[in-house]
Order: structure tokens, then C-alpha cells, then sequence
């Protein structure tokens, strides 16, 4: 078994989605007790640990919001084998580490994890429409990784709940909230027309393929292109 110093970490933020890589080496843990991988928004991803021949991994988990615990040799840690980071209730990937170019394959599976998350509820009727669901919580992660999820108040640390009709975008920063409607096909075709989501400072608004209809009571946004500040 070839074992080297290096290795990288892919990692979807449970606070922001976005999926980022970050390269782990041996001399990482060199003078630490506990080294901390985070997110470029300032989100944990990652809690690292080495006691003796292995190391202690703690990940917060963006499935069931609780942290899980993984134990790794070091042998492991630093072979040419990519090791799967999983939710422990849902058995759903969360991450991967191992050797970049494998990493950056096994990250490919992730739309397909995803899919089968959202499809762990259609047996309970919980989603409207679960293929819409699926689809519009893939392309709204396509616009996160992307940067084009932000609020005009300057934050881009977007947080998603997700409802059996609809995603609701929340900004902690000044509160304001955008409800994409995710229960047709036709709604569906409306977010994709979107190539980014700007929150307005202290708003409410609504995007979906009704929003102009009496049926029911929103507001369709402008989007506008322009440049982020």
C-alpha cells in the first residue's frame, strides 16, 4: 500500500451548500490538538483529531443538522483510497477524502445521493411533486457553488429550509426571505430561467410560474442583471 503526506477533503457546508476542496497534509496536525477544516462562508465542516496511529473525525451533518463521528486508521487516512464520509441515519454521502483526482470523481455521485434523499419522503407523500423537489434543489445548489446566492445587505451565508411545496431562502443577517415554489413542471422552468437569487434587504418576495396570476397572492421579482457589491 503506497501511503503519502497529502490528501484532500470535499466537503458540502451544512450551512451555505456549497461543496469545497481543501488540502489536508500530515504536517497539518504538526503543534495541534485539533485541527478545524472550514468553509469559505465560516461554517465547520470538519473537526480532525489524531490520537496515536488514528485519527477522530467529527462532521456536522447537513442532512439530519447533528455531528457524526468517523474513525479512521492512519494508514487509511493517507492511502490511495478514497474514504466515504457518511450520514449515519440516511446513509447519504456527505464528503470524501482521499486523493484528489478520486475525490473529484466520487463528488459527481453527489446529484445522485441528493435524488435519492428527497425520494426517501415520496413514500409518505410528504414532497408535491418529488421530481420537481429534486430538480430544483440540484439547480439551486448549481447557483450556490456558482456564488449567485447572496442578499443585497452583502450576505452570501443563505440558509435553505426545505417544504413539501417549496424552498424558503432566509438571510440571518436582516431577515429577509425568498419562497421558490417547487409544485410544477411550469415552476420549475421559471427557476431555471434564473441565473442568480438576490435576497432584498428586509424583503418578502416570491418566485414561481403563478406569480402573476390572482390565484394566488405574490409578487414576481425583477431579475435584473447586475453586478454584486
Amino acid at each position: 500500500m503506497l501511503v503519502g503526506t497529502s490528501t484532500v477533503l470535499a466537503m458540502r457546508c451544512p450551512e451555505c451548500g456549497k461543496l469545497e476542496f481543501h488540502k489536508l497534509s500530515v504536517f497539518s496536525f504538526s503543534g495541534q490538538r485539533v485541527l478545524e477544516i472550514r468553509c469559505s462562508c465560516g461554517a465547520l465542516l470538519l473537526l480532525a483529531r489524531k490520537k496515536k496511529k488514528n485519527y477522530w473525525l467529527q462532521l456536522p451533518c447537513v442532512i439530519c443538522e447533528t455531528n457524526h463521528q468517523r474513525q479512521v486508521s492512519g494508514a487509511q487516512m493517507w492511502s490511495q483510497q478514497v474514504i466515504n464520509l457518511y450520514c449515519q441515519e440516511t446513509g447519504i454521502e456527505l464528503g470524501h477524502i482521499g486523493p484528489e483526482e478520486k475525490v473529484r470523481e466520487a463528488v459527481q455521485n453527489y446529484d445522485y445521493d441528493l435524488k435519492a434523499l428527497v425520494e426517501q419522503f415520496e413514500g409518505d407523500d410528504y414532497f408535491v411533486n418529488c421530481d420537481v423537489m429534486y430538480r430544483a434543489i440540484n439547480y439551486l445548489h448549481d447557483i450556490a457553488e456558482a456564488g449567485a446566492l447572496y442578499c443585497q445587505c452583502g450576505n452570501d451565508d443563505i440558509e435553505v429550509d426545505i417544504f413539501p411545496d417549496r424552498l424558503e431562502l432566509h438571510c440571518r443577517e436582516c431577515d429577509s426571505v425568498s419562497i421558490i415554489y417547487a409544485e410544477t413542471e411550469e415552476d420549475l422552468k421559471v427557476m431555471e430561467q434564473v441565473e442568480y437569487i438576490e435576497l432584498t434587504r428586509h424583503g418578502f418576495e416570491f418566485l414561481d410560474s403563478l406569480s402573476n396570476s390572482s390565484g394566488k397572492s405574490k409578487n414576481k421579482k425583477n431579475h435584473r442583471k447586475h453586478n454584486k457589491r
